[in-house]
């Protein structure tokens, strides 16, 4: 069985006392829960230290939300993923649509950040999905097994210590949510890709995360899909009972 696990991606929200504030009060909804669901939460680099401190103690990981590739050198306003190991950070959310879209990150910039988050011992969270023009071409599947193939070449073996997350576009801060079966068909479909690139058992082993407007109301019926492993929360994840609810309906 895979354990399931719900990561808040706060994006560009929560100063270093608001994401203090947001920690505690999502420790106090979770805090002695009895429920196996792993959870992660994601704030903005400035915040990191300060969330660090106070999920001390807590069975919640810390994520950050991007990374630079490189170890060091000249990139200003980047960060390592030494930087992030140092300050506390398990996970890394990895090819958010986001940063496709807004800041041209490629597949294959997303397969060597990949690369260096492993090789610091950090669990890549790595984000796939399509637009609705593309859904609406019938692209879907094109489009989201050409991402996987990218931006997961040649890890073999070391895809088990991934986890993917299925963002379709169209539903990100939308509102617009994948049906259970659209979503469980895609699902499967990225299974079915991970098993080609390294074998059923590693790609019966990752979880795959549904990252598209979950919410408390929908969100037992997401993670009750065969293929469907938890979720990447958004705008949820900034509201203590929301992201709470959310981790309860994994239980």
């Amino acid at each position: 069985m895979r354990t399931k696990i719900v990561a808040g991606n706060w994006k560009m929200n929560k100063t270093p006392a608001e994401a203090k504030a947001l920690i505690a009060a999502i420790r106090a909804e979770l805090d002695g829960l009895d429920c196996p669901v792993e959870v992660v939460v994601c704030p903005p680099f400035v915040a990191l230290a300060v969330a660090a401190e106070a999920l001390k103690g807590s069975r919640i990981g810390l994520g950050a939300q991007t990374m630079h590739a490189a170890a060091s050198g000249a990139f200003t306003g980047e960060v390592s993923a030494a930087m992030l190991v140092e300050t506390g950070v398990k996970y890394v959310i990895l090819g958010h649509s986001e940063r496709r879209t807004l800041f041209g990150e490629t597949d294959a910039a997303v397969n060597a950040k990949t690369q260096a988050a492993l090789a610091a011992g950090l669990t890549p969270i790595i984000c796939v999905g399509e637009t609705l023009q593309e859904r609406e071409a019938n692209r879907t599947a094109d489009v989201v097994t050409s991402q996987l193939k990218g931006s997961l070449a040649g890890l073999g073996a070391a895809l088990e210590r991934c986890v993917i997350a299925y963002e379709p576009v169209w539903a990100i801060g939308t509102g617009r949510t994948a049906t259970p079966g659209q979503a469980q068909e895609v699902h499967a479909l990225i299974r079915r890709v991970l098993a080609e690139l390294a074998g059923g058992k590693v790609a019966n082993g990752v979880r795959i995360q549904y990252g598209g407007s979950m919410k408390p109301d929908n969100a037992a019926e997401l993670m009750a899909q065969p293929d469907i492993d938890g979720g990447l929360i958004g705008g949820a994840a900034l509201k203590a009972d929301s992201f709470a609810a959310i981790v309860k309906a994994g239980c």
